[in-house]
């Protein structure tokens, strides 16, 4: 008589748990960690938009342009979860910059992220400390 060789329904049941209990430990790490690159990448824009706009006001002694409204030197960030744009009226001695999260990021705990012309960074509509996600 011969024995047939194989796997036992229990054993792939066993196999089929331990792969759901690590995709289930796995997935969340893998999103906040997307997450974090997408907050990233808006954090280095603005800053980028920061710095370009105190370059302009070092230039001409004003953060607006020719049109009266804030200089468009700062770079619109295009295919990211998030939009840059000023916020508030700027003068010409003031701007806050802001990006707004949108897509797979609008409800992200961190909120939409700011910065100053003084260079205070801090948050709106979030459920986190500054200090957390700046």
């Amino acid at each position: 008589m011969s024995r047939q060789q194989g796997f036992t329904l229990i054993e792939l049941m066993i196999v089929v748990a331990v792969i759901g209990i690590l995709a289930a430990i796995a997935y969340p790490n893998y999103t906040e960690y997307v997450a974090r690159g997408k907050r990233a990448e808006a954090k280095a824009a603005l800053m980028d938009g920061a710095q370009s706009l105190e370059r302009h006001f070092a230039a001409q002694g004003t953060y607006l342009g020719a049109d009266g409204n804030l200089a468009a030197v700062f770079p619109q960030v295009a295919g990211t979860s998030y939009t840059l744009a000023a916020s508030g009226n700027a003068t010409a001695t003031s701007f806050l910059l802001q990006a707004t999260r949108t897509g797979s990021m609008a409800s992200d705990p961190c909120g939409d992220f700011r910065v100053s012309h003084t260079g205070a960074r801090t948050l709106s509509n979030a459920s986190r400390s500054a200090a957390e996600c700046w």
